[in-house]
C-alpha cells in the first residue's frame, strides 16, 4: 500500500504529466473533471502532511500568494533589445555586415520566428526545477515575479527529458486575443475602463501582488532563447527542438534557412497568415543560426549584432469621425473615445478610436464629419493618427472636451502637471463609487469572500448600496431576489462582510481608497498614527513628517479627511465594528528584529518567501528589497542571486540560512 509520500509523489508526476499533454501538446488524455478530482486529492494530502511541500507542485498553479515588494534581481546574462527594421533594404545592409565580419566565403544559415508583442521573461531551471522567473527589466537586472510565474500552466514547474543541470530560458507572455476580449466584456459590464491591449496587459499582470489574480488571467509563454554554459547545443534551431522536448511550449512556425531571399519569404508569408493568429505578433525576427558565428559576432552596447527584428507597418485606414464619447474611471479619470463608421482593420472590425485625453483633441483639430487616419498597432480600441487632407468636417461641428462630467454633471478638474481631467464627485459619481467597493472588497484590502466585481455593480446599480459603508448594512432579505443570488451564495456574501471586520487597521485605510495611498503607505500611516482620529486631526506638516509621504499625498489625504461625506462614511464604518485603530495586543515584537532591516532572497523548504517578510514586520523588522549598509540581516534561500551574497560578504552583513532564522526567532 502506498504511503502518504508516495501518494503526493504519484500524483504530482501524474499532474505534472496531464499539463504537458493537455497544454504544451493540446492532446490531454484525460477530462477535467478527472484532473480536478487528482488535484483536489493532491491538495488535501499536502494540506494533511506539510512536510511534504514542494515549491514546484501542481498545486501551486492556483496562486493565492501575496508579493508586496519584488525584489530586484541582476540577470546573469544580459538580456539585450533587438534592433529594429521595417525595410527589406536594411535587412540586406545587415547581412552585408554579417558577412564582412565572418568573411564572405562563409556559409550563413539563419533562423527566422515571429516576434510575440508581450512581456519578456527570463526562466532559470536547476535539476529540471523552476527555480526562479525575472522579467526584463532594463535588460541588465529585473524583478522576480516567480511567484506569479507558476501560475501560467504552459511553463513547465518540472522538466522532461535529458536537460542540462543549470540554465535559463527566454520567452515571451502573451495574453490571446479570445482572452484579451473576454477580460475587457467584463470589465466593461463593470463599468470599468478596458484595458488597452494585450502586450500591455500581460506586462501588468507579471507585476500583481496577488497571484490568484494572475493565476486567473489567460497568460501563455512561448519559450525562444537558451542562456548558459554547456548547454550541449550549437545553434538556434537546435536550441528550439531541445527546449520543444524539455517539456517547454514552443512554436512550430520557427524555420531554418539557407539564404536572405528565404528569410524575405518567410517575412512575407506571415505578413498574410499573421491577421489569422489567435494572438499578436508585430514582426520577424532573424537570428544567424550558428552560436560560434553568434559569439564572433557579438553585441554592440545595446543589441546582439547576430539578430535583427522586421517590424510590420502597423495597418492604416480612413473612416468616417461620426461623435465622441467619454468614459469616467475608477479615480474619476475621463477618457474620451472616439465614435466611428465601422471599418475593417487587420480582420476586426472597428467601431472605436482613443483619443486619449484634452490635448489630443487639440492636437488633431477634430471635427465631427471628419475623414480620419485609424491605425491598429497592437492596440485593442485603435487609435487615430490624422485627418485626411481636404475632407473635414464643418467648422461649427468642431469638437471641444467637456466641461462636466457625462454620469453626474459635476464640473471637471485638471490638476497642473496632469493630462487627464478627473470628476472630482468621488462620493456620488457612479462609475467611481462601484470601483471603490470593488477597490474595498478586493484581495489586498477587506478582502471579502463571496463578493465580486459584478455583484457589487449589480447590487449598486439595484440601489442596495451606494457606498462602502453600506455593505455593512446589506440583508438577506435585499438579496435573494436577486439573479443568480441562491441561498448559499447569500449565506457567504454575508459571512464574508462579517469576517472582514477582523481585518487590521492598514488593511482598512487602504481600502478606503485614498488617490496615492497604496499598500505601503498605508501600513505607513498606521504605524505612525496609530487610529483614523489622529489622521483625521494630522495637519499636512504631521502628514509630510511621516516617511515615504510627499506632497502630493499628504494634499490627497488632507483633502480626503477634511470630506464631510467622507467623514460621514468613516464613523458609519467605525459603529459596524470595522477596527479604526492599531490593535497594539497584535503586536508581538522580538528584541533581535525590533528596527533591523532585513532583505530575504531565493527559496526556501518551509516557508513561502513572502509568509517570512510579513513574519518578520510582525516581530519589528524591516524589509529591504537590496543588500546596502543599512542591512542588519540577509536571509538566504536556494537560488538567491550571487550579486546579493557578494554585495553582503563585501558589508560583513550576517547571511542567514533558513535554519538560522528559525534560530534567530526563538532566541
Amino acid at each position: 500500500m502506498e504511503t502518504a509520500k508516495e501518494r503526493i509523489q504519484t500524483l504530482r508526476k501524474e499532474l505534472h504529466d496531464h499539463n504537458y499533454r493537455y497544454y504544451i501538446l493540446d492532446n490531454p488524455i484525460v477530462s477535467d473533471y478527472e484532473f480536478d478530482k487528482l488535484l483536489k486529492e493532491l491538495q488535501d494530502l499536502e494540506t494533511q502532511f506539510p512536510a511534504y511541500y514542494d515549491s514546484n507542485s501542481p498545486t501551486q498553479r492556483v496562486g493565492g500568494n501575496i508579493t508586496k515588494n519584488f525584489e530586484t534581481i541582476a540577470h546573469q546574462y544580459p538580456m539585450y533589445s533587438l534592433s529594429n527594421t521595417y525595410t527589406k533594404e536594411e535587412v540586406e545592409q545587415w547581412e552585408e555586415r554579417i558577412k564582412k565580419s565572418l568573411g564572405n566565403q562563409t556559409v550563413i544559415e539563419y533562423t527566422c520566428e515571429l516576434k510575440f508583442d508581450g512581456a519578456s521573461i527570463n526562466l532559470t531551471y536547476e535539476n529540471g526545477q523552476l527555480i526562479r522567473a525575472v522579467t526584463r527589466g532594463d535588460g541588465i537586472q529585473g524583478d522576480d515575479v516567480t511567484t506569479n510565474i507558476k501560475t501560467i500552466k504552459t511553463i513547465p514547474l518540472e522538466l522532461r527529458g535529458n536537460f542540462p543541470s543549470f540554465f535559463e530560458i527566454r520567452g515571451e507572455i502573451l495574453i490571446p486575443w479570445d482572452g484579451f476580449n473576454k477580460m475587457n466584456t467584463l470589465r466593461e459590464e463593470l463599468g470599468e475602463p478596458l484595458y488597452r491591449n494585450p502586450r500591455n496587459t500581460a506586462s501588468g499582470s507579471l507585476k500583481l501582488q496577488d497571484s490568484k489574480l494572475v493565476a486567473e488571467r489567460p497568460l501563455i509563454c512561448f519559450l525562444y532563447a537558451l542562456a548558459g554554459s554547456n548547454l550541449k547545443v550549437s545553434t538556434q534551431y537546435e536550441a528550439l527542438e531541445k527546449a520543444r522536448e524539455w517539456g517547454f511550449k514552443v512554436p512550430d512556425s520557427a524555420r531554418k534557412v539557407n539564404s536572405i531571399e528565404k528569410v524575405f519569404e518567410f517575412i512575407e508569408e506571415w505578413e498574410i497568415k499573421r491577421k489569422k493568429l489567435p494572438y499578436e505578433i508585430d514582426g520577424i525576427v532573424i537570428k544567424v543560426n550558428r552560436f560560434d558565428q553568434q559569439q564572433e559576432l557579438g553585441f554592440t552596447a545595446k543589441a546582439p549584432r547576430w539578430a535583427i527584428a522586421y517590424k510590420y507597418q502597423a495597418e492604416k485606414v480612413s473612416t468616417l469621425l461620426q461623435g465622441v464619447q467619454y468614459q469616467v474611471g475608477r479615480t474619476g479619470a475621463i477618457t474620451p473615445v472616439a465614435k466611428l463608421k465601422p471599418v475593417e482593420i487587420s480582420g476586426t472590425i472597428v467601431k472605436r478610436a482613443s483619443l486619449h485625453n484634452a490635448d489630443q483633441i487639440r492636437k488633431l483639430d477634430l471635427r465631427i464629419g471628419d475623414l480620419v487616419y485609424v491605425e491598429k498597432g497592437g492596440e485593442i480600441i485603435p487609435k487615430i493618427v490624422g485627418i485626411k487632407e481636404g475632407h473635414r468636417g464643418q467648422p461649427y461641428n468642431q469638437v471641444h472636451f467637456i466641461t462636466h462630467c457625462p454620469e453626474c454633471n459635476t464640473l471637471l478638474e485638471r490638476e497642473e502637471g496632469e493630462a487627464q481631467h478627473y470628476c472630482p464627485n468621488e462620493v456620488s459619481c457612479p462609475p467611481q463609487q462601484i470601483g471603490k467597493i470593488q477597490h474595498f472588497i478586493n484581495r489586498k484590502a477587506m478582502d471579502i469572500e463571496g463578493l465580486g466585481g459584478e455583484t457589487v455593480a449589480l447590487l449598486y446599480h439595484k440601489g442596495i448600496i451606494n457606498n462602502i459603508a453600506d455593505l455593512y448594512q446589506i440583508t438577506a432579505e435585499q438579496v435573494l431576489p436577486l439573479d443568480r443570488m441562491a441561498e448559499k451564495s447569500v449565506q457567504n456574501l454575508l459571512e464574508g462582510i462579517e469576517s472582514s471586520k477582523d481585518k487590521p487597521f492598514e488593511k482598512v485605510l487602504f481600502g478606503l481608497g485614498i488617490r496615492y495611498v497604496g499598500e505601503t503607505v498605508a501600513k505607513r500611516l498606521a504605524k505612525q498614527f496609530k487610529s483614523v482620529e489622529s489622521l483625521q486631526q494630522a495637519s499636512k506638516e504631521d502628514l509630510l513628517r511621516t516617511d515615504e509621504i510627499g506632497e502630493r499625498i499628504a494634499e490627497s489625504l488632507d483633502r480626503f479627511f477634511k470630506n464631510p461625506e467622507q467623514q460621514k462614511i468613516i464613523e458609519r464604518l467605525k459603529n459596524s465594528g470595522l477596527r479604526m485603530q492599531v490593535d497594539e495586543s497584535l503586536q508581538s515584537k522580538h528584541p533581535a528584529f525590533v528596527n533591523k532591516r532585513f532583505v530575504v532572497s531565493g527559496i526556501f523548504e518551509n516557508f513561502e518567501r513572502e509568509a517570512i517578510k510579513t513574519e518578520i514586520e510582525q516581530l519589528g523588522g524591516v524589509m529591504a528589497s537590496s543588500v546596502s549598509a543599512k542591512t542588519d540581516f540577509l536571509i538566504a534561500g536556494q537560488g538567491m542571486g550571487p550579486s546579493k551574497r557578494e554585495k553582503a560578504l563585501q558589508l560583513n552583513i550576517p547571511i542567514l540560512s533558513e535554519q538560522d532564522y528559525i534560530a534567530l526567532k526563538s532566541s
